[in-house]
């Protein structure tokens, strides 16, 4: 059984919840905006509830137990506040399964997965992962530089810059260079062996000492050009072999590979030596060994592949400039979600590496602007309906992506959940791609997030410009005139928004002091204004009658919509409705199909699958009457609706027969929900729960 989610507690311990506990974590970590949960047990977790809660865009459950939970910018607080729960002090683990245990587990539940797909990206995402700040950082320096260039102020790109701006180079340069031994840092760390280790061993071929032979005129090194990339390739002879000399800084494939070979060894060492010993001879064997592996085989190796790649690339951009730039922008819309953009970002950093330069951030821009404007067309419209929660989401995630380059918020808060917006976004790539590819192309020479402050690094900036803005524009357009959601999916919204956000009306200081009674039989008691709800007298719905002025603090009397046992809030299985959010009120377990109005007043709302209807009284008093649980995704089928929005309504008038065993087929529940959704602006709202009535029988007693 899942745990759930919702109920009391803080936003964190709501998600530990959610996830199945603490003693179902294996362990916790995070990026730019999702919680990543490495889990015992992954069926434990309540994607559902977890969907439900406050700050949550989306879950992603993956293979192999993991758990993705995309939270947006406020990622590290919420990371921070469940990792110093009570329960995480141990770190939230069980005790530890055998390896075997384990590895059965996982063929078992992967069986038809990739697994190993997972596994692979996940490595390239935790390697890069936690750099994405510093990342971000070193491009801002970079754009603010640009930005200094273009208006005058000192030439960027010029040889004989003064000390100053050297050292603003040495400010950006710091992370694209040493990136090698970050990368091998976190790498290392992901394959769960010492993190200092794989930086020590990516940092000796990146030394002085080896970076000093390079097209030097020590006896034994020789220098050859490669024609197509314009760079030079020096080889030394050490020990009598073959050493092909680069320059490894800002290289990511090479820290790659020799980490995933330096797992291996760094793990066989450890079943060979007494553990007592290993501080001692682990890290000095794997360092004897994988230093000279990776300087005379993993980095040629690497530089070899990355080139290849950086050529093939290259190749496509020269000879076919308009098929890359369309390539480009259509791809990552269904890379970035799986994670799968990491090679590419890779290869960006390659290309500035060895090139100078890289071709394939400009087309990508088209995609990331294509899919801020579609979330810009999702904020308008969300002004346009009222929709506050939709709003929230679209302004947090659009902030994100225009000055933050982050597409991760509008991605899994917005696009992934609306299947209306892809395709209308996937235009906006198309039209900004085919604006770089016939206009020749975009390129820049540092690696920038695509948001506003970085538009001054592309060359050429008009170009970039008039492609961005033409995707944002055309995404934003046609999400906004065609709406991210079906004209019946737009129908129920608005229909729910408007009970939710009617407010009561101004009425005259008498009828505060007025009582209506809803389905009671004219008496003394009623004559009086003495009345008291009661299971035991079986009420006529369709009579209605109004006392004289009572003493202040009677009320109005709602009738049961529908005949059956009433119960609390509590009860009905609903965690929007047992928060109170919709209001004070009761539900109902119905003995039948028909449902009345509870109380004279305005229909003011019917929902066209019939499962909803909201009454406005003319004290001001705001009712919904909600059937079943989930009933809207029956989509009508099963409700017979018998009235319109917008006429006047007696108490006992019939709303709508349901067949309710069609809706038990569909697997919701039947109990039918009553509210008062201005219940704060009421003096009190009094459910009376724990009896089985008629249809009409006073349930709740409202007072102003």
């Amino acid at each position: 059984m899942n745990t759930p989610a919702t109920g009391h507690g803080t936003q964190a311990e709501q998600i530990l919840r959610g996830v199945g506990g603490a003693e179902n974590v294996e362990s916790l970590t995070h990026c730019a905006t999702r919680l990543r949960f490495q889990l015992h047990d992954g069926a434990k977790a309540d994607a559902t509830a977890l969907d439900a809660l406050d700050g949550v865009m989306a879950t992603v459950p993956q293979s192999g137990d993991r758990l993705q939970i995309v939270i947006g910018g406020a990622v590290a607080r919420v990371y921070s506040e469940i990792m110093n729960l009570p329960a995480m002090t141990n770190g939230g683990t069980a005790p530890r399964k055998s390896d075997a245990e384990v590895k059965a587990e996982m063929r078992a539940k992967s069986r038809g997965r990739l697994v190993w797909v997972d596994n692979f990206f996940e490595y390239l995402s935790d390697s890069f992962r936690p750099l994405m700040g510093v990342l971000l950082g070193s491009s801002l320096i970079i754009a603010i530089a640009s930005v200094l260039d273009a208006l005058g102020v000192v030439d960027f790109r010029a040889a004989d810059k003064s000390a100053t701006w050297v050292f603003v180079d040495a400010m950006w340069r710091s992370v694209l260079y040493f990136l090698p031994i970050f990368v091998a840092y976190n790498a290392a760390k992901k394959l769960k062996i010492d993190p200092w280790v794989g930086a020590a061993v990516m940092a000796a071929v990146m030394t002085p000492n080896f970076t000093g032979m390079i097209n030097s005129k020590i006896p034994g090194v020789t220098t050859t050009t490669n024609e197509t990339l314009g760079t030079t390739e020096s080889v030394a002879h050490v020990f009598g072999l073959p050493l092909q000399l680069n320059d490894y800084g800002g290289q990511v494939f090479v820290p790659l590979l020799m980490v995933a070979l330096l797992a291996l060894v760094y793990k066989g060492l450890q079943r060979v030596f007494p553990e007592s010993v290993h501080m001692v001879f682990v890290p000095f064997f794997s360092m004897l060994i994988m230093i000279p592996v990776t300087a005379f085989l993993i980095g040629p190796l690497g530089i070899w592949a990355g080139n290849g790649l950086g050529e093939g690339l290259s190749w496509l951009n020269n000879n076919a400039p308009i098929v890359f730039a369309i390539m480009i922008p259509l791809l990552y819309p269904f890379l970035v979600p799986l994670g799968l953009h990491w090679p590419l970002n890779a290869l960006m950093l390659q290309n500035i590496n060895t090139l100078g330069y890289d071709f394939i951030q400009g087309p990508m821009g088209a995609w990331n602007f294509a899919c801020f404007g579609a979330t810009a067309g999702v904020l308008l419209l969300s002004l346009r309906h009222r929709e506050k929660e939709m709003r929230q989401t679209a302004t947090g995630a659009l902030a994100a992506g225009l000055f933050g380059g982050i597409s991760e918020p509008s991605l899994y808060g917005i696009h992934l959940r609306f299947k209306r917006i892809y395709p209308r976004m996937l235009v906006g790539c198309l039209v900004g791609g085919v604006i770089v590819g016939v206009l020749g192309g975009v390129d820049t020479n540092a690696f920038a997030f695509t948001s506003l402050l970085t538009i001054p690094v592309f060359d050429p900036m008009l170009v970039y410009v008039i492609a961005i803005t033409a995707s944002f524009f055309t995404a934003m357009a046609l999400v906004y005139f065609s709406d991210f959601r079906t004209p019946e999916d737009r129908a129920r919204a608005n229909a729910e928004r408007d009970v939710l956000e009617a407010a009561p009306e101004e009425t005259a200081a008498a009828d505060d002091r007025e009582l209506v009674t809803v389905g009671a039989p004219a008496s003394a008691e009623a004559a009086t204004g003495v009345t008291e709800p009661t299971a035991s007298t079986p009420l006529t719905p369709a009579v209605v009658e109004t006392a004289p002025v009572v003493p202040a603090g009677k009320g109005v009397e709602l009738g049961a919509p529908v005949a059956g046992r009433v119960i609390d809030l509590d009860e009905v299985g609903d965690p929007v409705f047992a928060s109170r959010a919709l209001g004070e009120g009761v539900g109902i377990e119905p003995a039948d199909g028909r449902v009345v109005a509870p109380v004279d007043g305005e229909l003011m709302v019917v929902a066209d699958t019939g499962h909803a209807f909201g009454i406005r009284t003319a004290e001001g008093v705001e009712v919904l009457i909600h059937v079943g649980i989930d009933t809207v995704q029956m989509r009508g089928e099963g409700f017979d609706v018998r009235a319109e929005a917008g006429r006047q309504v007696r108490a006992g008038d019939l709303l709508v027969e349901v067949d309710l065993d069609a809706v038990r087929a569909a697997q919701h529940p039947t109990v039918t929900l009553m509210t008062v959704t201005n219940t704060a602006d009421l003096a009190s709202v009094e459910p009376h729960t724990g009896q089985d009535v008629a249809a009409g029988s006073p349930v709740v007693t409202v007072r102003r």
